[in-house]
């Protein structure tokens, strides 16, 4: 974790306020296994019902753009590196363990979700709005983005597909929130 970083401290701070064992992983480090560089996670997290999540964060603005130029996209870019060590620490750490990626989307002022709004978290005088993608389902429909910059995404329509409330990742394995399938306004809702 990067405590600088105002994305990853929001979604910490959300995590606690559920009561959630949180292990915030010092990223000023890299993990090394038999000489390779692993990228590492932000978080190891422990719940309820017995949710294992090995969790990266990724944080962005909604809506993106310049405020002359909002753009109203909910932004999944990840690069490649966050992806296959999610992976590895996932596969590292056994069965139990789920690797997520985290998007924490701060909204914007201009912007007004209804209150009802799952894991929407207010934190520092920001608002925040939790999603995760299990990272699995992430790789199989990523798409790359910039090879410059070894950058994926995942089309808008796999990722309203496989996008969920953080909660999600949270509670027995076993339950399915329901999928979210409408246009973006629609997203922050389900």
């Amino acid at each position: 974790m990067n405590r600088d970083n105002h994305y990853e401290a929001a979604f910490d701070a959300f995590l606690r306020a559920r009561g959630v064992a949180v292990v915030a992983v010092d990223e000023a480090r890299r993990s090394y296994i038999d000489e390779t560089s692993i990228k590492s996670p932000d978080f190891l997290v422990v719940g309820e019902h017995d949710a294992r999540l090995v969790v990266d964060v990724k944080g962005r603005k909604f809506p993106g753009g310049t405020s002359e130029h909002p753009r109203m996209v909910w932004q999944n870019w990840s690069t490649r590196e966050d992806i296959d060590g999610l992976d590895f620490w996932t596969n590292r750490f056994g069965p139990s363990f789920r690797g997520v990626l985290a998007f924490v989307y701060q909204i914007l002022p201009c912007v007004e979700l209804p209150e009802a709004t799952p894991d929407l978290f207010e934190f520092r005088d920001r608002v925040y709005l939790m999603r995760g993608v299990c990272v699995r389902q992430y790789r199989t429909t990523m798409r790359q983005r910039s090879p410059r910059w070894g950058t994926v995404h995942l089309p808008t329509a796999d990722f309203r597909k496989a996008v969920k409330p953080f909660s999600h990742f949270l509670g027995p394995r076993s339950v399915e929130s329901k999928q979210i399938t409408a246009e973006n306004a629609e997203f922050a809702e389900s």
